[in-house]
């Protein structure tokens, strides 16, 4: 069984252009070496073949059951990389390759290293359809909702190995380059299958890949070559719009640089983009105005929860000039009637989160206008998920939440099954911090709710809840109070 196993994933190998049919009998023979056989018996393969992950879980069994590996999970994803690095070539090929495709157009490039980062199982598909995904109308467009099931919670042995595990500062963080080929440890990802190609932003070396756990189309990350903080700087805006440029069919964005309103990883600058559009970049303009000194520039500010100023202009340099602009100005900026205060003794509280994209012949520059303020009230952030939200979403607003595209705890696909069923009367049980929102709903929807649209309202309710936490998060709010005190930041530039 084991000899069909390995030549089954031979064959998915050269079915998704891994390897070529020269490389059949030395990738073969490495990932036979990893499962200490020496020989090999030939076998005929015959109907459908298992899809890759599908293979490597059987390949595991074989594996730990004749003790060539611990049945652990992180053990267990250190050696399936391990043997997809059989069939995938060097940093180095791989990288000619997608420039060599690049010059026929970057969406090709880009297509290429997608499909390479599936096909290699680094980009975790098997696990990404576990994922709940869904859209949810608003008056702002549809939001993205994800409830996030792929990455599966660390088993009793794994949490046990972590603690005893030695301290290792190499790779000095997740997105470092030296994690390109590192094999793993317990606590730190395999990433034997691992590949980065070389992008120049600026005259500067950076990196690009995907994320494992893509939450949209071509979820890329784009990292510094260097270990160093996140920070929100005009050559950021330079660097993003940089990128634009080379890959015109791609946005990029940045997590602000400071903590609440950052995001989850802020000791390596990177940013994130791909082949998608959001809510948020289809959303016209509420209002425009001018800014003096920049007649080539549009500006406006955005129909969103949020508060966003959007920059167009066929010049990348006239963005990068008005954002600093913008960005040096709301730096500075308070509000105390709104709880705008740039800064409370020397703590900085005001930042931004910027978002590049080509649009037809224009390119565009969003800033988010952030604030990470926190006060007696509201202990997490004053323009952070209020308590009332904390239930559905609890978790710091970065880059993806930001364009419209929720990211909700695995724990809420149990949890939303029972607040159906309490709507449905089959259970007066639901988690405690769930109830007030159950029994609301139960008012509202107690005489329609039933068998075949329950989930959909409960759905929908997600949905405004997730509306909610952006509203919560944005600096001006959508009211009279809330315009004029954005009209008289606009006034200000």
């Amino acid at each position: 069984m084991i000899f069909q196993l390995v030549q089954q994933l031979v064959q998915q190998a050269l079915a998704t252009q891994l390897i070529e049919r020269e490389d059949e009998i030395y990738a073969r023979n490495q990932v036979l070496a990893l499962l200490q056989l020496e020989e090999y018996k030939e076998i005929e393969i015959g109907g459908s073949i298992p899809e890759i992950p599908d293979l490597l879980d059987r390949i595991g069994e074989y594996a730990v059951e004749k003790g060539i590996i611990e049945d652990i999970f992180d053990v267990k994803d250190i050696f399936f990389s391990k043997i997809m690095n059989c069939f995938i070539a060097r940093p180095s090929s791989v990288n000619q390759q997608f420039y060599e495709k690049y010059q026929q157009s970057p969406e090709l490039a880009t297509e290429y290293f997608y499909q390479l980062s599936k096909n290699s199982n680094y980009i975790q598909m098997k696990r990404i359809r576990q994922n709940i995904e869904y859209k949810a109308a608003t008056e702002y467009g549809e939001l993205d909702i994800t409830i996030n099931l792929s990455k599966p919670e660390k088993d009793p042995k794994s949490i046990e190995l972590e603690k005893l595990a030695k301290k290792s500062s190499y790779p000095k963080c997740l997105l470092c380059i030296e994690n390109e080929g590192y094999a793993g440890r317990i606590g730190h990802p395999a990433r034997s299958n691992h590949r980065m190609i070389r992008v120049n932003l600026t005259d500067e070396n950076w990196h690009l890949q995907y994320s494992p756990y893509v939450y949209y189309n071509e979820h890329c990350i784009v990292l510094s070559e260097t270990h160093t903080d996140m920070k929100i700087s005009p050559v950021t805006f330079e660097r993003l719009l940089s990128f634009v440029e080379q890959f015109p069919h791609y946005f990029l964005g940045s997590n602000a640089d400071i903590p609440i309103v950052g995001g989850s990883i802020l000791s390596h600058e990177h940013y994130q983009g791909g082949n998608y559009q959001f809510a948020m970049a289809k959303a016209g303009a509420d209002w425009n105005f001018t800014i003096d000194g920049f007649p080539n520039v549009e500006c406006s500010v955005v129909k969103w929860p949020m508060s966003v100023i959007r920059l167009r202009s066929s010049e990348t340099g006239n963005l990068v000039e008005a954002g600093a602009h913008i960005f040096e100005r709301w730096k500075a900026y308070s509000d105390e009637a709104l709880g705008i205060l740039a800064r409370t003794s020397e703590t900085p509280h005001n930042t931004v989160t910027p978002i590049a994209r080509k649009n037809g012949d224009l390119f565009e520059l969003d800033l988010v206008l952030r604030n990470n303020r926190i006060s007696e009230e509201h202990p997490l952030g004053i323009f952070h998920p209020h308590a009332d939200v904390h239930h559905i979403k609890k978790e710091n607003i970065g880059l993806i939440e930001v364009m419209g595209l929720a990211v909700l705890p695995a724990r809420l696909k149990g949890e939303l099954e029972e607040v159906e069923n309490f709507l449905l009367g089959k259970t007066d049980a639901v988690a405690d911090y769930h109830a007030d929102w159950a029994n609301e709903l139960k008012n509202n929807y107690g005489t329609i709710a039933n068998e075949s649209n329950v989930e959909t309202l409960v759905r929908e309710e997600v949905g405004r809840k997730f509306l909610r936490v952006l509203e919560d998060a944005g600096v001006f709010k959508r009211n009279e109070e809330g315009e004029a005190g954005f009209r008289r930041f606009i006034g200000a530039l």
